[in-house]
């Protein structure tokens, strides 16, 4: 009896453990709906890159670019000094921006007289700016005389807009 009672409890068991199993679902249900990733936006600068001529442009102002002499001078006078302070404080920002200072001239005077007078003009605009604390090894010099106009014509308003120290970045 006591086999037959454990043959009972045992077959009991074995249905109500089969009762209890997952059965396998009449219909798979559908794959996940792939939704396609965006492709990330291009980025782009929110503005000229630092060191390049615009970027100095903007930050110091087109006129701060360039300093004017007088007539067979190569001086800075109060208007020059303040637009190289101008210089000097975005070069201090940007230490590893280097740039030229083009040297020029208006027409009148010799081809030679003309780039030493220029060349004269890019030193004394460099020398103020290392006096400011502006390594001279960031700063390169040229003269390019009469050679390069910005005012074409044979009269005064030319001539004053020729005789310049043009601070050019080099990237």
């Amino acid at each position: 009896m006591n086999n037959r009672i454990a043959t009972t409890v045992m077959l009991t068991s074995a249905l109500a453990l089969a009762a209890c199993q997952k059965k396998a679902p009449e219909e798979i249900p559908p794959p996940p709906i792939e939704t396609p990733t965006p492709a990330p936006a291009p980025t782009t600068p929110a503005g000229p890159s630092v060191g390049s001529m615009e970027h100095f442009m903007q930050a110091v102002g087109q006129a701060n670019t360039v300093v004017y002499f007088d007539t067979d001078r190569y001086n800075i006078d109060a208007e020059d000094s303040a637009k190289l302070q101008t210089q000097a404080q975005y070069f201090s920002q940007y230490p590893n921006v280097n740039f030229t200072i083009e040297g020029h001239a208006d027409e009148r005077g010799t081809r030679e007289y003309n780039l030493a007078l220029g060349e004269r003009r890019a030193n004394a605009a460099k020398n103020y700016l290392v006096s400011l604390g502006i390594p001279a090894s960031r700063i390169r010099t040229i003269s390019y005389g009469k050679e390069r106009p910005v005012a074409l014509g044979s009269n005064e308003a030319a001539w004053a807009q020729n005789r310049r120290a043009a601070t050019v970045t080099i990237n």
